[in-house]
This record gives C-alpha cells, structure tokens and sequence, in this order.
C-alpha cells in the first residue's frame, strides 16, 4: 500500500510542475485583467481593480434591457440565457476603452464573483443543494458597469438546487 501512495505523491507532485511549466511558457495568466498598457513598469497602487467593477459608466441611448432564464441541466447544473437588447457582446475589446453598447457581463453566485460572460449563455455547474441569487450585471470593455440613469443595469433570479 505504501509504494502505491509514494508513486501517488510522486505523481502529483510532478504533474502539478508540469502544469505550471506548460501555462508559464505559453502565457497564462492567473488573474484576468490586461496589466500590459503599453508602459514599462506598472504600478498597480496608482488605482484599485476591486472599485472597476463597481463605477459606473453610462450606458447611452438606447440603455440596454437585460433579463435571465434558467434551464435544467442536471441535478445540480443550469444553463444561464443571459437575454440583452441593445448590448453586443464583445470579447476581443475586453480591458479596452469603453464603446457604447458593448461588453461582458459579470456574474454573482450570492455576492460573490464568479465568472465573466462574452456571450449570451453560460453553464453553471454542481451548484451546492440550497436557494441561491443569482446576479449579473452588464460592463463596459474597461469592467465599469453599466447604468441608465445613475442605476446599475443587472438583472437577478433565484436558482433553488433540491
């Protein structure tokens, strides 16, 4: 029993170097945001990311309309349709400028941050038996989140897992 436990540690121990070479060498990053604006150094005490997510930034004319529809997928799992009018989801100007009408959303499992959305759907799995809110708000391209009229634009549902 013992060498099956050693080779188990060796194993591990291993493939988790490994892991971390193979994402060091092709570029990952742990944290999201584009930290890379064009300068040489960047100091990160000059403004706070935790405040990006809460400013808000005015959605213009038309405001975009948000709504929600859960769909069983499994026990514990959910597919998210995250309905917009007058939004454009756009991954490729995430941490760029802000341009009207478009974006991501951001999603919250009970107050808390869990994924970013570029598109209209998202999977939501083994979500923990219990009610739970569900909360997305849509952001701008630099993370701000959009308002019409001083009000955040986010929408919430209630997602009960039995």
């Amino acid at each position: 029993m013992a060498k099956p436990l050693a080779f188990l540690g060796i194993g591990l121990f291993f493939g988790t170097g490994l892991g971390f070479l193979v994402a060091a060498t092709s570029g990952a990053q742990l944290e999201g945001h584009d930290h890379d604006h064009g300068a040489a150094v960047h100091d990160h005490a000059a403004h706070d990311h935790g405040t990006a997510h809460t400013a808000l930034t005015e959605a213009g004319t038309p405001a975009p309309v948000l709504t929600l529809t859960l769909h069983p997928d499994g026990a514990q799992s959910r597919n998210l349709h995250i309905g917009v009018e007058n939004f454009t989801f756009d991954p490729e100007g995430v941490n760029g400028p802000v341009v009207p009408g478009r974006g991501h959303a951001h999603l919250y499992l009970n107050g808390v941050k869990v994924a970013r959305a570029y598109g209209p759907w998202m999977q939501l799995d083994a979500l923990p038996v219990g009610t739970h809110e569900l909360r997305v708000t849509l952001n701008a391209n630099d993370h701000t989140q959009l308002a019409k009229d001083g009000m955040p634009i986010e929408a919430k549902i209630e997602v009960v897992i039995e």
